[in-house]
């Protein structure tokens, strides 16, 4: 049976059982938009190619499944890089077809060629360029198998048009990818097992650090065994969060530059860290040098290249974090560990009287008490997808998660305008929940053209959008650091909520804090997506703050301040 290439690309993509992807057309890849056409596939059209590189990671993220994308040649294919980066940066599985110039003309300056399997080399856990449409099948299965199987991340395929137009035979063959030279699936060693369950036996003050390995490998409840079995308090990363229900008492809540003081000093203080599928990137360490000093190290991680990468340790496992745990469980002792979690108890309700919610009314809005009253009126099944700024690490703070994949963000690249695109992403996702943005009104702005596709698509979107005025995370730093010499961090924005009606959306303004509820509840019940703008106290920080160059306990806390009777909390 005769099948064109561009063909070909659509029975692979919904036999690796894809009904959606995001995309926007050109040239280089129109034989392939014209495809489409006879597959079930829903194409969503976004307004940038960035916004569909963004929305196949929130996909991914939501659902634990692979996302796709699809963009021309040239300036659609670069308009993919910040995308791709992110989703590497946070081992996101998404698959990127790109096209290609024709094949006789690469390398000759043709209109809209770009070497873009060069360009994202260094952003992508591998890449392709395929110029005959018989490789086609062969590499998309490839690429699909190597995006999601040991540690996920972004796979991009770039295919000529001369490629997707020629006319192949189709086979098919379910039986599964192997790949010379790739061995994802790495076990440990007995040995390694052994070394770990020594140091955890004569340890005293423990503590785990659960990164995002612990949802991507599906090991919440071997986490939580662990966990009550030997009754060890457990910190977490941001993207970690979630995969310990927050109101679990073991949870001692985010680590790091922003995470909760009492974490930071615990951590200090440890005479073992268990890293679970985490990586201990500069925001959660703060100096090497000082860091955890007293504290053997036991890293489990499905990535070889992390283990000693930044931290050394005593014991490094390289496997599925589930399947090690699971291990681990079986040979794991009962024990209590009371003097250890009633020091970090002390510390913990120290620190809790500096919190910002305890603050007297004092007529301000602020945006710790947006996001407070936001989690109070959403269940746990919700999935906030929040954009990069100071909005980030308040809902890190102030809104917990008791489920996994229910926080989307990003992480390791720290991406602007991340949210309005992967939230459309995330819906597809996962359609049943409720999804909210949280975004501030710097980032928003370099995405904003994507409420369209959510009106377009239908998309039931509630927006929260916290306007300070400012690049917010950037005049915090020149507050602290640069003698509050504010160079280029005042922005101006539109009005948002004309902004959103444009669009043929919804919205409201709120500035006080006794409209917050209401506002909230409004958007639950208002069809479609809704924006809100909160307009907050332009000159707020988050703290704590670790100075970068510090020791992760040598954080900056916020002053305190006289309590107000705790009513609403």
């Amino acid at each position: 049976m005769k099948r064109t290439g561009a063909q070909l690309i659509w029975e692979v993509v919904t036999r690796e059982g894809v009904d959606t992807i995001f995309g926007y057309p050109g040239g280089a890849i129109m034989p392939a938009y014209d495809a489409l056409l006879d597959y079930k596939i829903h194409h969503v059209l976004t307004r940038h190619e960035q916004g569909a590189s963004h929305a196949a990671d929130g996909f991914a993220r939501a659902s634990g499944q692979v996302g796709v994308c699809i963009a021309t040649s040239g300036p659609g294919a670069t308009n993919l890089v910040t995308g791709i980066a992110t989703a590497n940066m946070d081992s996101s599985p998404i698959v990127c077809i790109t096209g290609q110039v024709g094949s006789s003309v690469i390398g000759k300056d043709a209109f809209q060629e770009c070497d873009i399997t060069g360009i994202t080399q260094p952003i992508t856990k591998h890449n392709y360029l395929v110029t005959n449409a018989e490789d086609i099948v062969r590499v998309l299965r490839e690429a699909f198998y190597v995006a999601r199987s040991g540690r996920p991340g972004p796979v991009l395929v770039d295919i000529t048009k001369d490629a997707q137009n020629q006319e192949v035979e189709f086979s098919w063959s379910d039986e599964p990818v192997r790949l010379r030279g790739y061995r994802p699936d790495l076990s440990a060693l007995p040995k390694e097992f052994d070394r770990a369950l020594a140091l955890l036996k004569d340890a005293k003050r423990p503590i785990i650090l659960a990164g995002q390995g612990v949802i991507m490998s599906g090991a919440e409840t071997a986490l939580l065994k662990f966990v009550e079995t030997n009754d060890v308090p457990v910190a977490l990363t941001l993207l970690g969060l979630g995969s310990l229900p927050a109101t679990h008492p073991s949870n001692l809540g985010m680590m790091g530059m922003h995470g909760e003081a009492w974490v930071n000093e615990a951590i200090q203080e440890a005479d073992l860290l268990l890293a679970f599928g985490m990586r201990f990137d500069d925001r959660v360490t703060g100096d090497l040098a000082t860091y955890a000093t007293h504290a053997k190290k036991v890293h489990i991680d499905i990535d070889p290249a992390e283990i000693d990468k930044n931290v050394k340790v005593d014991v490094g496992i390289v496997g599925d974090l589930r399947t090690t745990l699971n291990t681990l469980n079986e040979r794991l002792p009962s024990r209590q560990r009371t003097t250890w979690n009633a020091h970090i108890t002390e510390l913990r309700s120290e620190a809790e009287q500096r919190d910002i919610l305890l603050a007297e009314d004092d007529g301000n809005l602020y945006a710790a008490r947006v996001i407070h009253e936001l989690r109070k009126l959403t269940g746990d099944d919700a999935i906030i997808v929040t954009d990069v700024g100071q909005h980030q690490m308040w809902e890190a703070q102030y809104y917990p998660h008791n489920r996994p994949r229910t926080l989307i963000t990003s992480g390791g690249l720290g991406t602007m305008g991340f949210a309005l695109p992967a939230a459309i992403g995330a819906t597809f996702g996962n359609p049943d929940a409720e999804v909210w943005v949280i975004a501030g009104d710097g980032g928003f702005q370099m995405t904003a053209c994507e409420l369209q596709t959510c009106k377009q698509e239908g998309l039931n979107i509630k927006i929260v959008l916290i306007n300070n005025g400012f690049l917010g995370m950037v005049r915090q730093w020149q507050e602290m650091f640069y003698d509050k010499r504010y160079s280029s961090t005042p922005i101006s924005s539109p009005d948002f909520v004309k902004l959103a009606e444009a669009h043929g959306l919804t919205g409201a303004m709120v500035d006080s804090r006794d409209k917050i509820v209401d506002a909230i509840q409004t958007a639950q019940r208002t069809p479609g997506t809704h924006l809100i703008e909160f307009r907050v106290v332009a000159e707020d920080a988050v703290y704590p703050m670790v100075p970068t160059g510090k020791a992760l306990h040598k954080m900056i806390r916020r002053p305190n301040r006289k309590p107000a009777i705790r009513q609403d909390t």
